[in-house]
């Protein structure tokens, strides 16, 4: 093998390398692996990853309901207004889902609750999430 070919072999080893490891931490955001998360995050992997449809580590946390998780990253420098490739945010996420616990930890982090398409706010009233809204104001 040429030197350009084991190059290019090895930059498509390392490729890989990341694709797993970033399919690790979305994994680990998704089932609420906090610990997890927390080494990889702490050694350096960016809290503001997304995925193929832009969902970030915090909104699958989010979206999953796993507010400690979602704290985690947003410690990390997650963004709590994040919207993925359907304008949706994290907090209309919690919303949808009904996780008062997660909305919370994304209010108090600075979570716009008009912001995205549909926006938590309008979540929230579609979804009759009464507790919700009231963390909404």
């Amino acid at each position: 093998m040429s030197e350009s070919g084991a190059e290019a072999a090895g930059e498509q080893a390392v490729d890989q390398e990341a694709v797993e490891l970033a399919h690790t931490l979305f994994d680990a955001a998704r089932e609420g692996n906090t610990e997890l998360l927390r080494g990889y995050l702490n050694a350096g992997a960016p809290a503001t990853l997304t995925n193929a449809a832009g969902d970030s580590l915090v909104m699958l946390a989010a979206y999953h309901g796993h507010a400690d998780t979602v704290q985690l990253v947003l410690h990390h420098g997650g963004d709590a207004n994040a919207a993925n490739d359907r304008g949706q945010t994290p907090l209309a996420g919690a919303a949808f889902k009904g996780y008062v616990d997660v909305a919370r930890v994304l209010i108090d982090a600075g979570a716009d609750p008009d912001a995205g398409q549909p926006s938590a706010r309008e979540a929230a009233q579609m979804f009759a999430r009464t507790e919700i809204l009231e963390l909404l104001g």
